[in-house]
């Protein structure tokens, strides 16, 4: 067998990164983790390629070589999949389809030859044994979650590493909260499941011996959804190896704030040289925090919580969210205030919506609120569902939330709030390279001569290298995002301009 693995391209998102990777040549934020995965579990002797459409073009010859093309993807990538499916088809290819859009929305592709949906730890073997049997089914589907102890090192080979800004490894799956608009459980279940120690530390050994520098992402629902095991198993020796292989590069990962409440855990992370959480704090409102089951965030000061985060060396990156059912006409105001006094320079604020399957999408359907298809992505100011409050005044209050919190302004000053705060240990060794001397000069030239707000540039490069030299890579960093954000911005608001469908 020839297997053509195809990774769908990623639209222009707050995610994406696109802009702000250009400063440093790179053409993709992550790898496509799923695929190669999926690749490493196939037949050693079948041929494999892999396209990720984000970095590479998807040429006619590509399917023509190949007897089926495995397609995975997000909701957010559903327009590049069509045309996937388009041409493959216009060429006669047979189609294998997974992965989250698939699992949650297959009926809507009915030019799809074979769905290997939930997880292919399960489902993909009785592909391939049909499959190899001449007998393949079209739907491979189960209610199970499998032991992911089995899951092999991702096939690297199959991609070139140069063109990504970091690599992408998982420790576990699940998450044992329950919020309502989220999709995790519903793919991935309430009981976190793990891997061991030996094979975490066998995937960085993988990405090591491939040369790799710089970011690793932990891609985990919820990294800490087993805290006891963190703290007695895998940071201990993860913070080992990263002593014996020179802290070869930094972590970053997804967490409920409540890591805030364990000091342990937070110093393990920093001694295993995690730099970066993401935390989804979605929104001030208590009676929203209600609403949607985020208990997890109640009761508490939340920007005290991302304080102590940032203070133990842990830059938090915040999920925003506006458009519940609860929230008052204060919430734009309020939310504007807490992204600034909190220091959380990436934030990143969306729309509410209802991903297909969530507790969320099954009341708005009873309500019969439910109006259009989910586009997955946030922050488009796209939503699928009719809100509670008037929507004009609720696009407009979005339109002010990130108008403010991303222009020049203010967002400097939140990265000085940030940078003050910080205190990462001093494990991290910075690496200098060219691309970040590129970098530097890019963003000096962009946003230090081109962009009107170009003093704030400079004055935040200037008190960093008096007050926090150490922090200055992080400082260039931080305004590169600022970029990308902005450039975001302008493309949404253009979309929705008067005269524009």
């Amino acid at each position: 067998m020839k297997i053509l693995l195809v990774y769908p391209k990623y639209p222009d998102t707050f995610w994406s990164f696109k802009h702000a990777l250009k400063f440093v040549a790179k053409k993709a934020a992550f790898p496509p983790l799923g695929l190669l995965t999926v690749a490493a579990m196939l037949p050693k002797e079948w041929g494999k390629k892999l396209v990720d459409m984000n970095t590479a073009n998807l040429r006619p010859g590509d399917i023509e070589w190949a007897d089926y093309v495995f397609i995975s993807a997000m909701a957010v990538q559903k327009e590049s999949v069509k045309d996937v499916i388009k041409r493959c088809k216009k060429l006669d290819a047979k189609i294998v389809a997974g992965g989250p859009l698939f699992t949650t929305g297959y009926k809507e592709f009915a030019e799809i030859d074979h769905f290997v949906l939930n997880e292919a730890e399960i489902t993909l073997p009785g592909f391939l044994r049909d499959l190899s049997n001449g007998c393949a089914r079209r739907i491979y589907t189960s209610n199970e979650y499998p032991d992911i102890a089995t899951t092999p090192i991702p096939a690297w080979e199959l991609i070139k590493m140069r063109k990504y800004s970091s690599m992408s490894v998982q420790y576990s799956r699940g998450c044992p909260f329950d919020c309502e608009f989220c999709d995790i459980v519903v793919l991935n279940g309430h009981m976190p499941r793990t891997k061991s120690k030996d094979q975490l530390l066998a995937e960085l050994d993988a990405l090591n011996k491939q040369g790799w520098q710089d970011s690793v992402f932990i891609v985990d629902d919820n990294f800490i959804g087993n805290k006891r095991k963190l703290k007695t198993e895998i940071l201990p020796a993860l913070s080992k190896w990263m002593k014996q292989k020179g802290y070869p590069f930094p972590l970053f990962t997804e967490a409920s704030v409540n890591l805030s409440d364990d000091e342990e855990l937070m110093k393990l992370m920093a001694e295993a040289n995690f730099n970066t959480v993401f935390v989804g704090i979605e929104t001030t409102n208590e009676e929203s925090l209600s609403e949607c089951g985020k208990s997890q965030n109640k009761n508490r000061d939340l920007v005290a919580s991302i304080k102590k985060l940032q203070s133990h060396g842990l830059q938090v990156h915040g999920g925003f969210i506006v458009g519940f059912d609860n929230d008052p006409p204060a919430i734009f105001e309020s939310l504007i205030s807490f992204i600034q006094r909190s220091g959380i320079v990436t934030a990143m604020v969306g729309l509410l919506n209802a991903p297909p399957g969530t507790k969320l999408y099954q009341r708005l359907k009873k309500e019969n609120r439910l109006k259009s298809e989910f586009s997955g992505d946030n922050t488009d100011c796209s939503m699928n569902f009719i809100p509670k409050m008037d929507s004009r005044v609720l696009i407009n209050g979005y339109h002010k939330i990130i108008d403010t919190i991303y222009s020049p302004r203010h967002y400097y000053e939140r990265a000085v709030t940030f940078l003050k705060q910080y205190k990462p240990l001093r494990v991290k060794g910075f690496r200098l390279r060219c691309e970040h001397l590129v970098a530097l000069l890019k963003s000096a030239w962009l946003l230090g001569i081109k962009e009107k707000g170009r003093k704030y540039y400079w004055k935040l490069l200037a008190w960093t290298l008096v007050r926090r030299p150490r922090l200055f890579p992080q400082a260039v960093t931080l305004s590169i995002y600022g970029f990308h954000f902005r450039k975001v911005i302008k493309g949404y608001i253009k979309a929705l301009a008067p005269g524009n469908p």
